[in-house]
């Protein structure tokens, strides 16, 4: 829910020039440069953004609230290099779970504790480490068929 006639810098901010972000203070242009938005974007209409701007927005009013636990649905979709640096700073310090579900193998290598993986033929793994020990650990532990894609097969359904 973003208000079209807010500037970037008014809807993130909410018009305080400094932010409290769990334990710490920062000013809050340098707060919303952080998501890319230097000099004179911060002062552009939120309805006027492209989508990757306004899911930018989201992100950083999200990341400011204080919570214990944030689910990012593909956070790193649309996102410029920049952004995404921004994103993975702010998991690193956040306090709490970050529960992310990606596709971005990359970004989990740099974020992910913990791989909550689900495998062919409905089987779940949890495993400790990034994305590249869990593929180390499937490796070992299917062989060749690891990197065989395999088609599921599904129980018939019956009336």
């Amino acid at each position: 829910s973003l208000d079209s006639e807010h500037s970037v810098w008014e809807e993130i901010s909410e018009k305080n020039e400094i932010l409290a972000l769990g334990s710490r203070k920062m000013q809050s242009r340098a707060y919303v440069a952080s998501f890319n938005f230097l000099g004179s974007d911060q002062q552009k209409k939120v309805g006027v953004l492209s989508g990757g701007e306004r899911n930018r927005v989201l992100l950083a009013k999200m990341l400011k609230q204080g919570a214990n636990v944030i689910m990012l649905d593909e956070p790193t979709n649309d996102l410029d290099v920049n952004t995404l640096r921004a994103l993975e700073e702010a998991i690193e310090q956040f306090a709490g779970c970050a529960i992310v579900v990606s596709h971005d193998r990359w970004f989990l290598d740099r974020v992910a504790t913990h791989i909550l993986a689900f495998e062919g033929e409905s089987n779940v793994r949890w495993h400790i480490g990034n994305f590249s020990d869990y593929e180390d650990d499937r490796r070992k532990r299917l062989g060749k068929d690891a990197d065989t894609p395999h088609r599921i097969t599904y129980r018939k359904l019956h009336r």
